[in-house]
């Protein structure tokens, strides 16, 4: 059965060819779904060939829709709005597709491509636990694999632990100065929110610090300057750089604290990564890079030691690469395990899930690459997401202003509970499968609140809102699915049976409802192709709510004629399947029952 996309592309080809005697670019073909407030499936624009008729949009587009109608049983009908030919497709045509995926089961995305992708996602410091904004980039990394893993990629999801720097060194001088020798079990706190709470902590002693030196007349530049905290803190790194012994025990001991913490949060979340890098095994080959780059002139040494690459001539500034005692900064480590990632995978494109703060870093980063001559560095993409921010405002760390990741997903297991039971959704669950279904309901609220949005826009999260059983929002698609699984025990129970009969009349629900499923193959392709679940969460929170206004419009255990019975089975298992692969892509479990 061909793609109605593809019979209608040929089709339009053939008609410019018969019409105009010009063969027409098939990329000047587009076709889209008809707006809900005009007549008709799929909409054709007509502008692009105006040059080949030379008449108005208007006649064209009436010639091209008079041509199509007779050459192509499958269009049923068409008008004709200003430029726009929109066109009505045959019932015969979405019955027989439905029998096709009955039969043959949902069609997989393959564009040909079996292209090695990595996504570096996650990437947190280990001077704290991971809170609502790495929550984001970690739901958008993974839902962005495994969207491209459906269209056949081979994808390497990973991630850099941001395992030393000046950061790491706030957290474990504050923990030898404040500790007392307390550990994570003596504290009764998880091992990622025990570091950072001494992480607020240097925070909180350096402000006091400096309050005190500007109280004596310092400015603002002098204090920091005179500030005995921070110098502290910048000898410990250069102790860790130069492998003092008892820094490195400190500094592994503390991070061994933390990463039993990450894995806690990341398997709640549902995350896996294919192999885990660490700036501390990766920096000192960003310092190789950057002295080859010295040899062959791409870097440049200032006098008081640092390194440089200037960049003003492709419109950017100048950019640290090396600090004048010979310490790295971020974008060192990052060249060089951008490096040895390329050794090691050979990849075709590397995405790097980061947020839009970072956008210079990775532009600098990219142009670095290339000047030293890596090729694969075009194949490098930034997929810039933008930050979270909560009713109160934007979070900051150093103050101990974040939403814990660990704190919201509580929150929302207990809001899912809550509003659970106010509309007693849990008859006939005991206890334990009560709990599993607030789990479920809080991480599909959760996950899909924030992937309905497009990664590029800054985003409002308000819990409970997320948690609604109505509305654009994750337990109304779980709801659905439970609905349609439920619907689908009964009739098996009842001895009903799926069946696509030959001669169905076709509602409009039932038509629309079809089309649905067969957008997925386009759905899925653009989100992959633009790096954007959101178009995949939108899609499938369409597909539920027009199931739901199918259900409402259509009886299916109580209609009486068996073929139109077994037709609606077809179409609501067909629907339940296409729910379960969407969320899946997202994250999301699809409860069978609530």
């Amino acid at each position: 059965m061909q793609n109605i996309f593809s019979l209608l592309t040929d089709s339009i080809q053939k008609a410019i060819l018969s019409l105009y005697s010009a063969n027409a670019d098939i990329h000047s073909i587009v076709i889209q779904r008809t707006r809900p407030e005009f007549k008709g499936d799929f909409t054709v624009v007509v502008f692009p060939f105006l040059k080949y008729s030379s008449k108005t949009p208007e006649q064209t587009a009436e010639e091209l829709g008079a041509y199509l109608y007779k050459e192509l049983p499958e269009v049923k009908g068409y008008s004709v709005v200003k430029g726009f030919l929109n066109i009505s497709t045959s019932n015969e045509y979405w019955i027989q597709y439905l029998r096709e995926i009955t039969h043959a089961g949902l069609p997989q995305v393959h564009e040909g491509s079996q292209s090695r992708v990595m996504v570096e996602y996650s990437c947190p410091n280990t001077n704290k636990p991971l809170h609502l904004g790495h929550i984001r980039n970690n739901l958008v990394g993974y839902s962005i694999s495994r969207i491209l893993q459906e269209t056949g990629r081979k994808v390497i999801q990973v991630n850099l632990i941001n395992d030393r720097g000046i950061h790491i060194c706030k957290s474990m001088l504050a923990w030898q100065k404040w500790g007392n020798g307390a550990t994570p079990e003596s504290a009764g706190r998880k091992g990622d929110h025990f570091v950072g709470d001494y992480y607020v902590l240097f925070d909180k002693k350096y402000k006091e610090e400096l309050k005190q030196l500007k109280n004596g007349g310092a400015s603002d530049e002098e204090a920091e300057q005179k500030s005995l905290l921070m110098k502290e803190a910048r000898q410990l790194l250069i102790k860790w750089e130069t492998g003092d012994k008892a820094t490195l025990a400190l500094w592994e001991r503390m991070n061994s604290w933390v990463y039993e913490g990450f894995e806690v949060t990341h398997k709640r979340l549902g995350i896996q990564f294919d192999k885990v890098y660490y700036e501390s095994q990766t920096y000192l080959l960003g310092k190789e890079v950057v002295k080859e780059g010295l040899k062959k002139g791409i870097f440049f040494k200032k006098s008081d030691g640092s390194v440089w690459i200037d960049l003003t001539a492709e419109g950017l500034d100048e950019k640290l690469v090396l600090r004048s005692d010979s310490t790295s900064v971020y974008i060192t480590q990052d060249l060089g395990t951008a490096i040895q990632r390329a050794d090691e995978y050979r990849f075709d494109k590397l995405i790097y899930v980061v947020g839009n703060e970072q956008e210079y870093h990775f532009k600098v980063l990219f142009l670095i690459l290339k000047k030293l001559g890596y090729d694969w560095a075009t194949g490098c993409h930034h997929l810039s997401y933008g930050m979270v921010e909560l009713p109160e405002g934007k979070m900051k760390s150093r103050e101990g202003t974040v939403v814990d990741a660990d704190d919201l997903m509580d929150e929302m297991e207990q809001t899912a509970a809550e509003i659970t039971k106010e509309l007693g959704k849990i008859e006939n669950f005991d206890s334990e499968k009560a709990k599993e279904l607030y789990r479920t309901l809080g991480m599909g609220a959760l996950k899909y609140f924030i992937l309905k949005v497009d990664p590029k826009k800054k985003m409002l999260f308000n819990p409970r809102e997320s948690v609604d059983f109505e509305g654009n929002t994750g337990p109304f698609i779980q709801y659905t699915h439970a609905r349609i699984c439920s619907l689908l025990n009964k009739a098996e129970a009842m001895g009903f049976k799926p069946a696509v009969a030959d001669k169905i009349v076709l509602s409009e629900k039932e038509k629309e409802l079809i089309i649905r499923l067969f957008e997925y193959i386009t759905v899925i392709q653009d989100a992959a192709k633009t790096y954007n679940p959101s178009l995949l969460a939108n899609y499938v929170y369409e597909l539920a709510k027009e199931y739901n206004q199918f259900y409402h419009d259509s009886p299916v255990l109580r209609e009486e004629n068996s073929a139109i019975r077994g037709f609606r089975l077809a179409l609501s298992i067909q629907t339940a399947a296409m729910i379960r692969r969407a969320l899946g892509l997202l994250g999301i479990i699809a409860p069978e029952k609530m």
